[in-house]
């Protein structure tokens, strides 16, 4: 957001303010295609394994899941029409997660007794 409030600052009334969170520098929405190559081009930096850019849409579904975010809030930040979606679509199982809420259940019921 800095980056994007200083370009804001410096084009004054160039800047066309659309409320995204992702802009070219003038505030405009970013092309599709310019959006993949920028995705690519980051992986490829990053010795990164390159993916579709729609699979990080499931991902940032599972990692809401796993902080607990709320599922109506997780509908609304992926932009779903129906909770359903985000939940059997979008959000996937997770072995840590599962082991976590296992083990939070024996210590629950570990204290029990």
């Amino acid at each position: 957001m800095q980056a994007q409030d200083a370009d804001r600052h410096e084009l004054g009334r160039a800047w066309q303010d659309n409320g995204l969170i992702f802009t070219t520098r003038t505030g405009r929405p970013v092309e599709p295609r310019n959006l993949v190559r920028s995705f690519h081009r980051i992986c490829t930096a990053h010795q990164l394994r390159p993916i579709a850019v729609h699979h990080l849409r499931h991902t940032t579904a599972t990692l809401l899941k796993n902080l607990r975010v709320p599922a109506r809030d997780a509908q609304l930040i992926l932009g779903h029409s129906r909770m359903a979606v985000t939940l059997e679509i979008y959000t996937h199982e997770d072995r840590d997660a599962h082991r976590q809420a296992l083990t939070q259940l024996s210590q629950t019921l570990g204290q029990g007794s």
